[in-house]
């Protein structure tokens, strides 16, 4: 079984700026709601655990592979719920440069495995819900560095 979700938000300042908070790992925990805690810095092909809190929801700690690291463009990692193949998610964000003063910010993810059915209650609901809520303070986060 699969599922997808997938938030978009529109940040009133440069792709660069968006960058920038978003590949500053150390800073989650300061402003993201849901991104809780890289335990250390990603790099493409390797593992970094990452803590996952979700606003009225499951929290966990999981130890993703980084697939994508492309400044400016998309940062992209894989996961799975014990063993591969049981309940996997490809987490991915997606930056649009729409001018020197806004970007597109698109953040999703493609669930698989043979327990996505049991918990599409929570990718629907929850977990949708959680993305929302990232992109927003994002936004802020991005918006508010922009006026300093």
């Amino acid at each position: 079984m699969k599922a997808h979700i997938e938030q978009t938000i529109t940040i009133n300042t440069s792709i660069e700026l968006v960058w920038n908070v978003l590949a500053d790992f150390n800073s989650y925990s300061i402003w993201s709601p849901t991104i809780k805690n890289f335990f250390s810095i990603p790099s493409v092909g390797e593992r970094s655990k990452v803590r996952l809190e979700q606003p009225d929801g499951p929290s966990m700690t999981m130890n993703p592979i980084f697939l994508v690291i492309n400044p400016q463009e998309e940062l992209r990692w894989k996961g799975s719920l014990f063993i591969p193949g049981l309940f996997d998610g490809e987490h991915y964000f997606i930056l649009e440069k729409k001018s020197d003063h806004e970007t597109v910010v698109t953040q999703g993810e493609y669930f698989s495995g043979v327990l996505v059915y049991f918990f599409r209650k929570m990718i629907y609901g929850v977990t949708s819900n959680g993305f929302k809520s990232f992109n927003e303070a994002l936004k802020k986060q991005v918006e508010n560095r922009n006026i300093l």
